[in-house]
């Protein structure tokens, strides 16, 4: 399994999930970079994601949504901050209407992920802060540790098709 830490702090208001990838950075990289890779990874096996928008630049954003088992969409998106490819990027997390405007009273993250070389592959820190602690025990209590593991540990199936 990639992850290999999960480290939640109530008080810095933040969930940090560390993971190794047998491929290197340039490949991790591409998992973000494509709509259609990333859709494979992005939600829980229970919760396929579909994205519609995907602009990977400062300024850009990414909407997409998941569908769960029973048919339901939950929708998000994503506003792009900072890029650095291929070893990482920053945005802004966000829950979503059906039209992609921001829900309202539910918590908006700051996400920094980074892409570092190892010697065998690349080592993943993927680090989600929230305005509050309250904000990010919210998220937590709606499963969001076990579907971004789930979510995480299916990009190594995905790297080992080439």
């Amino acid at each position: 399994m990639p992850v290999t830490d999960i480290t939640k702090d109530l008080e810095a208001r933040s969930i940090v999930i560390t993971a190794e990838f047998a491929a290197p950075v340039e490949r991790v990289w591409q998992v973000y970079a494509d709509p259609r890779q990333l859709e494979r990874v992005w939600g829980p096996p229970s919760h396929p994601a579909t994205v519609v928008d995907h602009d990977l630049a400062p300024g850009g954003l990414v909407h997409y949504y998941m569908t769960g088992p029973d048919g339901e969409k939950y929708y998000g998106g994503w506003r792009v901050l900072a890029v650095d490819q291929p070893n990482g990027f920053t945005f802004e997390d966000f829950f979503a209407e059906s039209d992609f405007t921001p829900t309202a009273g539910l918590p908006v993250s700051s996400s920094e992920f980074r892409f570092e070389p190892l010697p065998a592959g690349t080592r993943a820190v993927f680090t989600t802060t929230y305005d509050t602690a309250e904000a990010l025990q919210q998220v937590l209590d709606m499963g969001m540790e076990e579907g971004a593991t789930q979510a995480t540990n299916q990009i190594d199936a995905l790297l080992a098709e080439g």
